[in-house]
């Protein structure tokens, strides 16, 4: 007599339809929000007389609603089901980025851009797809499949961002939304796919049980330092997404014109995409042959090294790439390290829930990315300063990362 299918033995075709499905829906939810920096300026031009600190503190408030609702779709996952989760998301999203395509005030911007379309990430990005993955992959080769799929994922900032350079020299700032905007739609064929058995899903007490595991887990050191140490990866991302074609156009020595510049820092976002594909990959199988913690420190740490090479040199479109490509490598490849390691110290049971609180970690310090980034360079025409705070962070975050353990949590303290 056999007992229930656990999780991890879905099926083989089973697995690889969840993980491509929801690296799917991962690629459009991040391909999407990444285009936004293609169009801070003649956004800003049009709407707020040339002033980009309004519209930036729109993607700030857009990557701090991000984080305070994950924790929120993660509960609404593992109590009453992922796809539950995901349809709210791609109903908000869709709703945000609608707004921002007819919106002409600054509130308006801030509601679309800002609070919908976080809410719209919040419910399609990595707490809620990690966490059907999670479940669905065999425990040996869950790090590999979490890879697989925030590998997918980046496949949305490869395309995406270049189609919007190439809209943008053909169509205004509203139309290049709104046709991005369609772009979300093949979500609604995905998100029927991304489902998993969960045998104590509906078991008495689950609820009172995930409370616990929760509060137990605020009281494990390894967890709040996984929780600092995603703070700087938000802060890295969301300021180099938001402001590298500004930085890019206003501070390039070439003979291009700002479009073109413009252009230019787009691109790199794309190419970036490009290289997080196999940085995102080649960490994976790091993490598993060497301890998760030392590949997190070593990855903060070459992101703080290649951060001062770069501001250091003369900023050329060369330099801009291959800036891009590195840090690309970098990008997104601490995901599927640092949810392996939820995984390990708490389970899946409780995955969606407790990566929800991590990621509000990251979401706090993209909030800080993007707005600073937006007050400095009104303030001082530069980004000198943020360059900098992002290689103290990159260093810290590394710090951080040695002093976390790779192991269950114990037991005694989760009760």
């Amino acid at each position: 007599m056999t007992g229930p299918a656990q999780p991890a033995e879905t099926g083989l075709r089973d697995t690889r339809t969840i993980v491509v499905a929801g690296g799917v829906v991962l690629a459009l939810a991040f391909g999407v929000r990444a285009v936004f920096g293609g169009v801070v300026q003649p956004l800003s031009d049009e709407l707020f007389g040339g002033r980009i600190e309004v519209f930036s503190l729109s993607i700030a408030i857009q990557n701090l609603v991000w984080g305070l609702a994950q924790p929120g779709f993660g509960i609404i996952a593992d109590r009453y089901g992922d796809r539950r989760a995901l349809w709210l998301g791609f109903i908000c999203y869709l709703a945000g980025m609608l707004i921002c395509v007819a919106a002409s005030s600054a509130w308006a911007q801030h509601l679309g851009a800002g609070v919908l379309v976080g809410m719209g990430i919040s419910g399609t990005a990595f707490g809620v797809v990690l966490a059907v993955v999670g479940r669905a992959a065999p425990e040996h080769k869950r790090a590999h499949y979490l890879g697989i799929a925030s590998a997918i994922g980046s496949a949305g900032q490869v395309v995406l961002p270049l189609l919007t350079a190439w809209l943008i020299e053909w169509l205004d700032w509203r139309m290049t939304l709104l046709v991005i905007t369609a772009t979300l739609l093949p979500m609604a064929l995905c998100i029927p796919r991304l489902r998993v058995a969960d045998p104590d899903a509906a078991a008495d007490g689950a609820g009172t049980a995930l409370a616990a595991t929760v509060r137990g887990a605020f009281r494990q050191r390894d967890y709040l330092l996984l929780n600092a140490g995603f703070f700087v990866c938000g802060f890295h991302l969301a300021f180099i997404t938001a402001h590298l074609p500004n930085y890019v156009q206003n501070f390039c020595v070439s003979t291009a014109s700002p479009a073109e510049l413009r252009a230019l820092g787009l691109q790199a976002l794309a190419l970036a995409g490009l290289a997080n594909i196999f940085g995102t990959l080649f960490a994976s199988r790091l993490g598993m042959r060497f301890p998760k913690p030392y590949v997190l420190a070593a990855i903060y740490a070459l992101r703080a090294l290649v951060i001062l090479i770069f501001i250091t040199l003369p900023l050329t479109p060369a330099s801009v790439m291959i800036f891009a490509l590195v840090m690309g490598v970098l990008w997104l490849s601490t995901v599927p390290l640092t949810s392996a390691l939820v995984l390990i110290q708490f389970g899946p049971r409780a995955m969606g829930t407790l990566f929800g609180f991590v990621f509000l970690s990251h979401q706090l310090g993209s909030f800080a990315g993007v707005w600073l980034g937006g007050v400095f360079f009104d303030r001082f025409a530069s980004y000198q300063q943020i360059w900098y705070l992002a290689i103290v962070l990159g260093v810290l975050s590394a710090l951080a990362h040695l002093f976390v353990h790779e192991r269950p949590a114990p037991a005694a303290a989760m009760a």
